[in-house]
């Protein structure tokens, strides 16, 4: 489960903190901060770890990386990381990471700090069409490091005057099962640890039914959907 302070000004976490009465050791409970400065991200470790009732963290990550002034200011003297590595130090948490939408910031965040895991778009379109993801992962990888996928379903930014079925959806998903199928079955079958479903409760459900029947993808097949998304606007773009 991942929650973070950010999120309807911390409802998730009060939310989740009442449901996890009496399962929190059964539960890998990870959550985020998206201050760059020490100084903030002490105060918003103190303020999850209050609303989701619990002494620890299973993984503490650096919220959405996205330029590489966030890097800087984060791995930099004073910032954000000292307080997670001062968290793990006190048994607070036990694994750091960090999420990112962009390629250049993932890579050098990973250059700095020997993080355990890594949050990012791994998406088909992105592969296809934005060069986005691959490098990373491959990076990612070779540094041991746990892959954690989000955007496994989306399809592109809502088009211009289209109907906006999922209203707290900032892109288009895809809800036809067999595309949403082949598409979180490309990212499930690249080297990652876990994806993320959708936050919509739809959306949500549509994802854990295509994962529960999970198979590969065959050559053919990621060839197929590769091929599939050109000329699809990515969601993102490597620079």
């Amino acid at each position: 489960m991942q929650v973070g302070t950010s999120y309807a000004n911390g409802e998730a976490e009060e939310k989740l903190g009442k449901a996890l009465v009496g399962l929190r050791d059964k539960v890998f409970l990870a959550c985020k901060t998206a201050r760059r400065d020490r100084t903030g991200a002490e105060e918003e470790l103190r303020v999850s770890l209050a609303r989701c009732r619990t002494d620890r963290f299973d993984l503490y990550q650096l919220h959405a990386l996205s330029t590489m002034q966030d890097v800087d200011q984060a791995l930099g003297k004073g910032g954000a990381i000292e307080t997670l590595v001062e968290a793990r130090k006190n048994g607070v948490v036990r694994y750091l990471g960090f999420s990112a939408h962009s390629v250049e910031a993932a890579l050098a965040a990973m250059a700095r700090f020997p993080f355990d895991t890594i949050l990012f778009p791994f998406n088909y379109v992105c592969y296809a069409e934005g060069n986005f993801g691959p490098q990373v992962l491959k990076a990612a990888r070779a540094r041991g490091m746990g892959c954690l996928a989000l955007k496994a379903i989306a399809h592109r930014p809502w088009p211009e005057g289209a109907e906006r079925r999922y209203p707290k959806c900032w892109y288009e998903p895809l809800d036809d099962p067999e595309q949403a199928s082949r598409a979180l079955r490309f990212t499930l079958s690249e080297p990652i640890t876990a994806a993320v479903p959708p936050g919509d409760v739809r959306l949500f459900r549509l994802a854990m039914d295509i994962a529960a029947r999970f198979r590969p993808l065959s050559r053919s097949e990621r060839e197929r959907i590769l091929a599939d998304a050109r000329g699809t606007p990515p969601l993102f773009k490597a620079a």
